[in-house]
């Protein structure tokens, strides 16, 4: 028997913190003004404070652990993947610092030090949205999510809840034919032949799955009914906390974007504007990204 635990899937378990206490339609929102704000400026010294952000956030949601998981395994690789592509790709930039020739269909292929700038730049863009997302997979209540999803449309929201639901269950179906197909004395078709038998009996599986399923929600009446009622809970001091805080980290992103402030940008030159106004910008980032954490008043352990 092995001595090292498995590690447990990334997925949404209930923790005492205080996002975790917030609604999901907040939690949500929270991570998606930080992935938002990402999307709105470009300058550095904001993108690092918005990680920073979203990774405090993380561990104070106790979910860090998963989301430096996530991003060494799947986040970071294909944010380097980007920077590699943008500096093989890129045309534009003055500072080059390696000449590699014709490269056929790229052409003359010149490697720039604005396209290595701008390639990291977007990589950590791209690194933060992805960390964002993962943190509202983790911290927000999926069924929760649905159950604010049915005022606007029922049949979607019941139908994101069976793939939620089901998609597991054919993983397993899945995993079952195959060891089954193993234990054939002739050893079962190997190869594509035998993936593609054990997805054939997968989708049919699954198809007949849904007609039984469809079929018992129809005699339980779903869809006979329109928009159920609205849910009367009322707003608590981490759902105003936390929306307030991605109200204000969205605010700041656009101060930076659309304000007075000298813009970062990367071609033909690279420039790299460092003024307090960007220093207090990203501070504040960080800061309304942790202040709803510092409430914790009525967080069960």
């Amino acid at each position: 028997m092995s001595l090292i635990a498995p590690r447990r899937p990334i997925a949404y378990r209930r923790r005492a913190s205080p996002l975790h206490a917030a609604r999901a339609s907040i939690a949500a929102a929270y991570g998606a003004a930080i992935a938002t704000a990402a999307l709105l400026t470009e300058h550095p010294l904001m993108l690092a404070a918005l990680l920073l952000g979203v990774l405090a956030a993380g561990g104070a949601a106790g979910v860090g652990g998963e989301l430096t998981r996530a991003a060494l395994s799947t986040a970071l690789p294909l944010a380097l993947l980007s920077v590699l592509v943008n500096v093989l790709v890129s045309r534009g930039g003055l500072t080059v610092f390696a000449r590699l020739g014709d490269w056929g269909v790229l052409g003359q292929v010149n490697l720039t030090v604005e396209a290595v700038l701008y390639g990291l730049d977007f990589a950590l863009r791209l690194l933060i949205v992805t960390l964002a997302c993962l943190l509202v997979f983790c911290a927000a209540d999926p069924d929760e999510l649905l159950f604010a999803v049915r005022r606007v449309s029922p049949r979607s929201a019941l139908t994101a809840a069976l793939a939620t639901r089901l998609l597991p269950v054919l993983g397993a179906d899945a995993r079952r034919l195959a060891e089954a197909q193993r234990s054939r004395p002739d050893g079962g078709a190997g190869g594509v032949r035998g993936r593609l038998a054990i997805l054939r009996a997968t989708v049919g599986g699954a198809l007949d799955r849904s007609l039984d399923v469809a079929a018992v929600l129809e005699l339980r009446g779903y869809g006979a009914r329109g928009r159920g009622p609205a849910a009367r809970r009322p707003l608590s001091r981490h759902d105003l906390a936390f929306a307030a805080s991605g109200a204000a980290i969205l605010a700041l992103a656009l101060i930076g974007a659309l304000g007075s402030l000298a813009p970062f940008h990367t071609y033909p030159l690279i420039s790299l504007p460092l003024s307090a106004g960007w220093i207090v910008l990203s501070l504040l980032s960080v800061l309304v990204a942790g202040v709803p954490f510092l409430d914790r008043r009525g967080i069960e352990p």
